[in-house]
């Protein structure tokens, strides 16, 4: 038996600890509700407040006519050593110790109406109290709202409907343990605890029936019918209780002295007496707590299931969303490196085509640089008309003689100055595309989500290397341009025959416009030659260009995009690495929820291996 009463105890604080950490609700069944509870079950007047007093053994809660219980309040019950000082303690106050049960009273009527106002309106919002005394048995008890059939006065017509949805979301929950509370002046069909139990519970497995207030039925009556199951039978018996009078709550007679009473009249009562062992709110948590020991005994196995399932699932989201950074310098370089090379990982893994986005590299010097080439205006550079115009300003006052060489030499050059804009163009669309996936590589490296700062610091230092990496592409292509003018490639020309144009009628008189034509021809072959030789230039740059950019940009991005981050991060101090590790902080937050949760459940299942199976 200590063991079970060691095992309820650890229950009731496993419970206590998911209440504290919010683990009562969610997709699934969540701990707490696996957990077996105590929903104590009535209409309004029927004696709820009074039962629960007698089990806790003090008077605590808040009276009145109407609707006194407005929220539901979640007792927990924690058995002491014999001799020490009972106190009362709320979660919503968790250091706070109530040790005068009126100023509990009266905290429980403040925290009610912080929600819900001076008014008659409900809320499920619930109280968790915890009494620690030596005069309890372990226990969880949750104290509903009573259920009423009319709406009165300050109340909204849903009342009705409103607490019974309240009262039905406990009930409904399987390892709910229903106590329904009826009063014995009232005919027991009439019981509104009684019709919902049957509802929600038709075995009856889960309900315990409470009859109240036996010493004020009619002289002459009783309610052995009831009682004793003939009435109304249910799977566990029925527990009778004599509440404390009117008269004795106006003396403020204690809670201890009115259970020697009760004891007295069912023994001396003739028509309760045979019972009267099995009567009274001493025997009533007693019964309860036994049940509880069969329930959590026969619950063991899927309880600790569960708490496997939870514990697996925490481990899979602590390992999704990061485990806890340690505080030492050393460690943080450590994490901040890593961090880097995971990052670095995913962008090598864009341009070599493991993620998508580095073919795009491959388009521009596929797709954008030849048709930048082909919309060159060289059509206009070599027109008839522009090549007799350069060329006649390369002559000066003296005309060429054979072949105007200076007229050649700044057709090429002016030709192939126009090389720079498609080569820069191609620099600055490979640096948009690394741009681009840097920012991508971010967005989804796993590791760098739980640490904003640090994937800021990265993109920053990213960039500006690309941005260097740029300065060199472009300062390689120009060169490569440039070569291309500064030393012509002598074979093409040597190889051209320039060969002077037949003419039949040699030795006749020219007609007037002969010499022009022989001009325009002359210029126009100056133009095909110039024309022919760019476009070997062309050829080559078509090639050159993009290996120049990838040499620069690709390549290096691939093999020291983070080299200079690295060689910063090494010579920082403490203080700002950690600033760089700064996490969101709700991300914080939620590890630091997890970290409790997990350590609530693996201090659960082995406080229950150790207690349910010694």
């Amino acid at each position: 038996m200590a063991t079970m009463k060691s095992l309820i105890g650890l229950i009731n604080k496993i419970q206590r600890a998911c209440t504290v950490l919010g683990d009562h609700g969610g997709e699934g069944m969540s701990l707490w509700e696996a957990l077996p509870t105590v929903a104590v079950v009535g209409g309004q007047s029927s004696g709820k407040s009074s039962v629960l007093e007698s089990v806790v053994g003090r008077d605590f809660l808040p009276r009145g006519s109407g609707i006194v219980t407005r929220r539901p309040l979640v007792l927990q019950l924690h058995k002491t050593e014999d001799g020490t000082t009972e106190y009362a303690e709320f979660l919503h106050a968790p250091k706070k110790r109530l040790s005068d049960f009126a100023a509990v009273r009266k905290e429980i009527q403040d925290e009610t109406d912080r929600i819900t106002g001076k008014t008659k309106h409900i809320s499920n919002i619930p109280i968790h109290l915890s009494i620690y005394s030596p005069n309890v048995v372990n226990l969880t008890l949750i104290d509903l709202p009573g259920l009423t059939k009319v709406a009165v006065e300050g109340q909204p017509d849903s009342i009705v409907q409103d607490i019974e949805n309240m009262v039905r979301s406990y009930v409904e929950k399987p390892n709910c343990i229903i106590l329904a509370i009826s009063p014995a002046n009232q005919d027991i069909a009439t019981s509104d605890a009684i019709k919902l139990a049957r509802e929600v519970d038709p075995s009856g497995e889960r309900t315990f029936g409470v009859m109240t207030k036996l010493d004020l039925m009619d002289k002459g009556t009783n309610a052995l019918d009831v009682i004793e199951g003939r009435s109304y039978r249910l799977q566990h018996p029925w527990v009778g209780i004599v509440n404390r009078s009117q008269a004795d709550i106006n003396k403020n007679v204690d809670m201890i002295a009115a259970r020697r009473k009760e004891r007295e009249y069912f023994e001396t009562s003739p028509e309760y007496g045979h019972l009267a062992s099995r009567m009274g709110s001493e025997y009533l948590a007693k019964l309860l707590s036994q049940h509880l020991e069969t329930v959590i005994r026969q619950r063991i196995p899927s309880i600790i299931a569960l708490i496997n399932k939870s514990i697996d699932e925490i481990n899979a989201e602590l390992d999704r969303i990061g485990r806890p950074i340690a505080v030492d310098s050393g460690a943080q370089l450590y994490t901040i490196l890593e961090l880097c090379r995971a990052f670095d990982r995913v962008f090598k893994e864009h341009l070599d085509g493991g993620r998508p986005g580095g073919d795009r590299i491959y388009g521009v010097f596929d797709h954008q640089l030849p048709a930048a080439l082909k919309k060159l205006p060289f059509d206009r550079h070599l027109s008839t008309k522009n090549v007799q115009k350069v060329v006649s300003e390369a002559d000066g006052y003296q005309p060429h003689l054979i072949a105007p060489e200076q007229g050649y030499r700044r057709l090429i050059d002016g030709s192939i100055s126009y090389f720079k804009g498609p080569a820069e163009a191609s620099v600055d669309a490979v640096h948009f595309v690394l741009k681009e996936l840097v920012r991508k590589s971010i967005a989804e490296t796993e590791e760098l989500k739980r640490f904003p700062s640090l994937a800021s610091d990265i993109a920053a230092a990213a960039n500006e290397a690309l941005e260097r990496f740029r300065e060199e592409s472009r300062k390689t292509v120009i060169r490569l341009v440039d070569m291309e003018s500064s030393y012509l490639t002598v074979e093409f020309f040597r190889k051209l025959h320039l060969e002077p144009e037949k003419n039949p009628q040699q030795n006749q008189p020219m007609p007037p416009n002969a010499a022009d034509r022989y001009a325009d021809n002359h210029f126009r072959r100056i133009g095909s030659n110039v024309s022919a030789y760019i476009n070997m230039v062309m050829d080559t740059l078509r090639n050159s260009i993009p290996k120049a950019v990838v040499y620069c940009q690709v390549r290096e991005a691939k093999r020291s995009l983070l080299n200079f981050f690295y060689s910063q991060v090494g010579r920082k101090e403490k203080e700002k690495l950690g600033a760089m590790l700064d996490e969101d902080p709700q991300l914080m937050e939620r590890r630091s929820q997890l970290a409790k949760r997990l350590e609530l459940y693996k201090q659960a299942r082995d406080d229950i291996d150790s207690v349910a199976w010694r």
